[in-house]
């Protein structure tokens, strides 16, 4: 048998509870292949946190990892951050187990002398974001697996600034982490949460100021109050936005926000949704049959941790049309500098980001405006240090990437889905002011900076097998690169393997240009088992390019 059976057996006979065993043992008998799967490899910590199936096994989500992840958090904040009065936030979403996981986070900190702040009930990442800056905290974690289906949890961890951790913090946790090599190490001693002091929670008062800064970034106050009838509908899929993003939306003075009333009930079941993900069709479609029945222009929805937003509007024929995640980016970010220029505050200090993998009609809409872009790594943790990078120097006006993610503002460092929300019903209001719709403001973008077009596509390869299919898929792209790219001769390829030449960190992406200025990346997702392809074209004739590029990488 594989080394993995000696893993296996080592918990079968090592101090794990029994319900625990007794799983494991009936994986040995009845299905080995999920036993090889749950245990051929350790969960890995990534630069991220964690985040996989939930089950029993060293490659699953489950009590044991949790609590030996956060030891090893635990293990360097001791050593690298001076001082008694060391804190770490803790949210959780509504996936199954997520509460649980939460706990055990705060207990195993608790009991390696670090106060812990906990929400008292599921809150989003953006709001634990804003709850480290406001609480002076050296960490957060969020126990979510964001957007993925049902059978997935995870662990993401924040550092003092808000963001994600980034270089070189999140290499050295990573080093603690995997230095944990059994559960026998893991301080785990509920009653340490019960010492005063050593835990405190949030709650309606954190929600208070997180709302009260949100409201903070409105642009366009009297086109809200000459709009406040306009039609939107929310849902949250099942997740932690059913307070905050409707109640955002809500405080800005709209009082026509209609429920999906299924889909507000808090289950990890995600029991009316395939996938809890806005990016997903099926997962829109019981909130655009509820505002095909109350004749709302906007729909609005928010993954479980409430960090995605995708939306619908209405098009020039009054039918819905699903926004993906550069649409809506372009249209949020068109506004924003419009009203910025307005107002007076542009004045050539100012930026946003975006990743490699965006649109580049955020750039021109940008150039169009005076205002600077930056480029980042896939991952809005690469967008909140950028931000961190400039605190002082420059002000960061709002940040976008393709996977639905957007943010406004400097007081979170992660995607703010609440924030986005918000501003989308906002912009909806000036755009009523303009004797326009948001549809024809994404037009009106389109004629002023160009029309660009974008598509991804992603292959799915699960297990052991899979991932080594997904390496020499990235292996042979990298060797035997294409020669044309949807027609066009290959310009350039660059390889983010080569930090030296791209000036970002080191990642497993390669990114072809056509000589027409044409665009695919490729990278396999870092979080599930799948391959990503994105395509990019500009000019009039982008959808068929983009129909071009996809034929000829995915067959």
């Amino acid at each position: 048998m594989a080394d993995y059976m000696e893993t296996v057996q080592s918990w079968l006979d090592g101090n794990y509870d029994q319900q625990t065993k007794d799983e494991v043992m009936r994986l040995r008998d009845t299905d080995p292949k999920g036993l090889e799967d749950a245990f051929y490899r350790r969960l890995e910590f990534g630069t991220g946190g964690l985040r996989g199936k939930m089950g029993v096994g060293t490659n699953r989500m489950n009590k044991y990892t949790v609590g030996m992840a956060t030891q090893g958090l635990a293990n360097y904040i001791r050593k690298h951050c001076a001082g008694d009065d060391v804190k770490v936030c803790i949210s959780y979403d509504s996936r199954n187990n997520s509460r649980l996981f939460a706990g055990i986070t705060a207990d195993v900190l608790a009991a390696n002398g670090i106060h812990v702040y906990i929400f008292d009930d599921i809150r989003p990442t953006p709001e634990l974001s804003y709850s480290i800056r406001r609480q002076g905290a050296t960490a957060g974690v969020m126990v979510t697996a964001s957007h993925n289906p049902k059978e997935y949890n995870g662990y993401k961890v924040f550092w003092s600034d808000g963001g994600q951790i980034t270089a070189p913090v999140d290499k050295d946790i990573v080093a603690e982490v995997n230095a944990i090599g059994d559960p026998s190490e893991v301080r785990f001693d509920p009653a340490a949460s019960e010492a005063p002091g050593s835990v405190e929670y949030m709650g309606r008062e954190m929600d208070e100021a997180y709302l009260k800064d949100i409201l903070s970034l409105t642009l366009s106050p009297e086109s809200v109050a000459r709009h406040t009838d306009i039609k939107m509908v929310y849902t949250p899929l099942h997740g932690t936005g059913v307070r905050i993003a409707r109640e955002a939306v809500e405080r800005l003075g709209f009082r026509n926000v209609y429920h999906v009333p299924q889909q507000d009930v808090i289950d990890g079941d995600f029991p009316t949704v395939k996938s809890p993900n806005p990016e997903e069709t099926a997962a829109m479609k019981m909130a655009l049959e509820v505002a095909e029945e109350k004749g709302a222009e906007i729909v609005l929805a928010t993954d479980p941790d409430a960090d995605r937003m995708g939306m619908a509007i209405r098009d020039d024929k009054g039918s819905l049309v699903l926004m993906n995640g550069n649409q809506t980016a372009s249209i949020l970010t068109y506004y924003i500098l419009t009203r910025w220029k307005e107002l007076g505050r542009l004045d050539g200090n100012q930026y946003i980001v975006k990743t490699i993998v965006t649109t580049e009609l955020l750039p021109a809409i940008a150039e169009c405006f005076g205002v600077k872009t930056y480029d980042v790594l896939t991952g809005f943790k690469y967008i909140a240090e950028v931000v961190k990078r400039n605190e002082g120097k420059a002000t960061f006006v709002c940040g976008g990437e393709e996977s639905y993610g957007f943010n406004v503002g400097e007081f979170v460092r992660d995607k703010d889905a609440p924030v986005a929300c918000a501003m989308v019903a906002e912009c909806a209001a000036w755009c009523a002011d303009q004797g326009m719709t948001l549809y024809g403001l994404l037009q009106k973008i389109y004629a002023e900076c160009g029309y660009f077009k974008e598509q991804m596509k992603y292959i799915v390869r699960e297990g052991k097998e899979g991932a080594e299919e997904i390496a020499e898929m990235m292996n042979s792209f990298r060797t035997n690169p294409p020669a044309s790219i949807g027609g066009s001769p290959l310009a350039c390829v660059k390889d983010y393997n080569e930090p030296e030449k791209t000036g970002l960190p080191k990642s497993n992406v390669l990114q072809f240009f056509s000589k027409d200025g044409d665009v695919v990346t490729v990278r396999p997702s870092g979080t599930e088992p799948k391959i990503k392809f994105y395509f990019g074209a500009k000019g009039a004739d982008a959808d068929a390019k983009i129909e071009a590029l996809r034929e000829q990488f995915i067959r």
